[in-house]
């Protein structure tokens, strides 16, 4: 082990973004069906060709914002902490720095320590709620000693009656901020995808989402997550049996729409989705602050009648392809905020907060991931804030934009059937649908992000547990009230 007690600053790495989406040939299942494929895209000045990847890559790495994050995106990996070849500890005046391997080292402030001691004096095992006092830590606080345990980083703190700490080691990587190591979960990783999913697209048994053990509704949330949707097949075709469907999720979120929708095309309330007519790719909501975070609708008739087939198009996929031909068109559509309202309704009338919007493309402020798309034409309202100078470039970046969400390689329609449910991702996957006639009757529900995440969380915890957890588990008081005290979650 490298005894130096020098921390080495994280390198400014850099990388090219892979992209990564489905190429389908004769498979049978997703595990199958990944392979090599090559799309092309014309630019304004000439014609490029992306190559994707087989390879299972998370948003972060695909659709990143073009601003720099306040970290390398690629950042180092977790190395492993073997038991006979435990990290080395070294402390200053104000930090204490752990060498991992090395190459290696994290370094800790000691305020940051103290104030995440997760003893039961300090933490609440079952709430998981903070019990010591912030504001009584001084700010030059220096432990009496660090040591490496088998278990973790052991700190004892000047104090009338010594106290004592124990970070996990797994703990201590997932959240080392100087440098960041890598903080990506195996659950959070993405698969992007274009047209040809449709020859085998992520779908869960209605009757194994509806199994006691849970073990089916987890793989439906997970498909979520990994695709942006998912199928339910083998659904019973009534509303009574898609609305337990969809609260085995959460509860349902109440709009102005109602709570759980049954209708058909009668303009019974004031949008287009009441009506025949055939809707672009869109995400719902984007009048709202706060969008929903999934749409479940279920086709329970089409009779006397053809057309209605549903289209999906995922939205990181596009994003991707647009920051790699069009970076400045991509830049736009990050920063430039639409607004957009919902006043169909006598009764309501929707704007969000800020009335300005939010950008077609919504990054996290600290990583540059991108995690959300906003876009719905038919909604948007008044460009009236945009700047002058921009506004010939704006519109240049929403035909892009536009152009590559209708390309038939982005484009996945699929003709619905009674019994076969699907859920969107709201943040992610845009949908639509064509022209219609005859008598159509749908029903369908929002679900809040927050459920959302929540659920999977959980049913993640249960049986797909993180490396912090598994190594964790046999310190005592760790796990308490069914979560674990050092859960990433916290």
């Amino acid at each position: 082990m490298f005894k130096s007690p020098a921390v080495r600053p994280l390198l400014g790495l850099t990388r090219r973004c892979q992209f990564t989406a489905l190429s389908l040939s004769h498979a049978t299942s997703t595990s199958q069906i990944l392979q090599t494929s090559r799309i092309s895209y014309p630019s304004q000045k000439q014609k490029r060709t992306i190559t994707t990847y087989p390879v299972r890559s998370a948003a972060s790495a695909t659709a990143t914002a073009t601003q720099s994050p306040s970290y390398p995106v690629e950042v180092q990996r977790l190395p492993d902490v073997e038991a006979d070849d435990l990290p080395i500890t070294s402390q200053d005046g104000k930090m204490v720095a752990v060498g991992w391997d090395t190459r290696t080292w994290s370094r800790y402030h000691h305020i940051w320590l103290r104030d995440h001691c997760r003893c039961p004096k300090c933490f609440h095992a079952v709430t998981k709620q903070r019990l010591f006092n912030t504001f009584e830590i001084p700010k030059d606080i220096v432990p009496l000693r660090a040591e490496s345990k088998d278990n973790g980083l052991k700190v004892t703190w000047p104090s009338k009656e010594p106290h004592v700490s124990l970070y996990p080691w797994s703990w201590l990587q997932r959240n080392s901020y100087d440098p960041p190591l890598n903080r990506r979960l195996a659950y959070d990783e993405k698969i992007l995808w274009g047209s040809r999913i449709q020859q085998a697209p992520p779908t869960v048994a209605y009757e194994d989402v509806m199994a006691a053990d849970d073990r089916g509704l987890y793989k439906w949330l997970h498909n979520v997550h990994t695709f942006g949707f998912s199928f339910v097949s083998g659904v019973p075709a009534t509303p009574e049996a898609t609305e337990e469907l969809a609260t085995r999720i959460a509860f349902i979120r109440e709009t102005q729409y109602g709570k759980f929708w049954d209708f058909t095309s009668d303009l019974a309330k004031g949008d287009t989705a009441y009506t025949t007519l055939a809707l672009g790719a869109h995400t719902d909501n984007t009048y709202f602050t706060d969008p929903c975070g999934l749409q479940l609708f279920h086709l329970l008739s089409h009779t006397e009648g053809t057309g209605g087939a549903t289209l999906l198009v995922d939205g990181f996929y596009v994003a991707s392809i647009m920051k790699e031909l069009h970076p400045e068109a991509y830049e736009l559509l990050s920063r430039i905020p639409v607004p957009a309202h919902a006043a169909g309704e006598e009764s309501s009338l929707y704007t969000p907060a800020p009335s300005s919007g939010y950008p077609v493309l919504g990054h996290d402020t600290i990583t540059g991931e991108l995690v959300q798309v906003r876009w719905n034409n038919d909604d948007r309202s008044v460009m009236n804030h945009i700047s002058p100078d921009l506004v010939e470039k704006w519109y240049d970046a929403i035909r892009l934009w536009n152009k590559c969400l209708t390309s038939p390689d982005s484009e996945y329609w699929v003709q619905l059937q009674p019994g076969t449910v699907i859920v969107v991702d709201n943040h992610r996957v845009l949908h639509g649908r064509s022209s219609f006639n005859g008598k159509r009757r749908m029903c369908g529900a929002y679900i809040g992000g927050d459920e959302y995440r929540s659920k999977l969380a959980v049913l993640s915890e249960k049986f797909a547990p993180d490396a912090i957890v598994q190594s964790t588990k046999d310190i005592p008081d760790t796990q308490v009230n069914g979560r674990n005290i050092w859960s990433a979650a916290l």
